[in-house]
């Protein structure tokens, strides 16, 4: 009776410790997995703005395409373009950015351009409060320079997750074109 009694000990055992060790079931896994991935896209694009001298700003590869400057007053746009479709809950942005060209904006100083585009990544972090899972599939109206079409909650969350990272790919670039190391190509702390 004690080699059965033992041998079930064996069997029970493991199963009894793994199932006191797994982690609580996440209550919006899908909101949950964007958001973890939209809020390390936010360091990594800040620390990578911050890493790129004032004087590389004007810095891009060919003609036709953007500047470092344009990049960051871009993300800052359309971070509160994306975010602010996530609920009723919409950003106060200042009049020098909605009045100002794109253009322009992208001439302003480092600091200013690195300071908003930091304000609009705590405004999305802020408007994810609005959401959960079951919000996603709310249908929404998307008005972009004057045309409005029909979207969902979900369509502007992925939209700001795939915009950041096409960025973050971009100005990883730029910073490798001028010797510079991207904050995802650094060396790990370790643990």
């Amino acid at each position: 009776m004690s080699t059965i009694r033992a041998a079930m000990l064996l069997l029970v055992l493991p199963a009894a410790l793994a199932a006191q060790s797994a982690p609580a079931p996440t209550v919006n896994p899908v909101l949950t997995a964007f958001q973890n991935r939209i809020t390390a896209l936010h360091r990594n694009l800040a620390a990578a703005f911050d890493s790129i001298p004032s004087s590389k700003y004007g810095f891009k590869p060919t003609p036709v395409q953007q500047t470092v400057g344009y990049v960051a007053q871009h993300l800052a746009t359309d971070s509160y373009f994306f975010c602010s479709n996530f609920g009723a809950s919409k950003p106060t942005i200042p009049a020098d950015e909605t009045a100002t060209a794109d253009t322009v904006k992208a001439t302003w100083p480092k600091e200013t351009l690195v300071a908003k585009m930091k304000a609009s990544f705590a405004y999305c972090a802020g408007a994810f409060a609005q959401l959960d899972d079951a919000k996603l599939a709310d249908a929404i109206t998307v008005t972009f320079n004057g045309n409005s079409r029909p979207s969902t909650r979900a369509n502007m969350v992925l939209g700001h997750a795939l915009d950041l990272a096409d960025h973050y790919s971009q100005v990883a670039n730029y910073m490798r074109l001028n010797g510079l190391i991207p904050p995802t190509a650094l060396p790990r702390p370790r643990q």
